[in-house]
């Protein structure tokens, strides 16, 4: 599997973004820094770290709907203080993260996951419209 791959089916970034850490040495295969796009990993056997942090593939997949209010922003940090869409999501362990955005005085309908993979398929198909 392609390192990028992995890292975003572990729900730390997009595959864009995991191609940024690869460039800039922050992604580490068994203790070795990795600085090569395309490099292949095993999950099984391979330990990956991001920024030195040890990360594995969720054992259990999220996938939440959300009907977000006004006054919400789609984000996991804001550096203004705001209140954020995982904010109003209560009793999950694992990590999840957005798909796709709304504006602050937007509502609708948000899905919030940990599956890296189904977040990109869902994204690419929205570009296409």
């Amino acid at each position: 599997m392609r390192l990028q791959k992995y890292i975003a089916l572990c729900g730390v970034t997009s595959r864009r973004k995991a191609e940024e850490l690869i460039l800039e040495g922050k992604v580490k295969v068994n203790n070795k820094i990795i600085e090569e796009l395309g490099t292949t990993i095993d999950p099984n056997k391979d330990i990956v770290k991001v920024n030195d942090k040890r990360i594995q593939m969720e054992g259990r997949k999220v996938y939440i709907m959300l009907n977000k209010p006004i006054g919400f922003v789609t984000t996991l940090k804001d550096e203004k203080d705001r209140k954020i869409v995982t904010d109003l999501i209560e009793g999950v362990k694992e990590r999840i993260y957005p798909v796709g955005r709304l504006d602050a005085d937007t509502t609708g309908l948000l899905i919030l996951t940990n599956d890296g993979d189904l977040a990109y398929k869902l994204l690419i198909q929205v570009k296409k419209y």
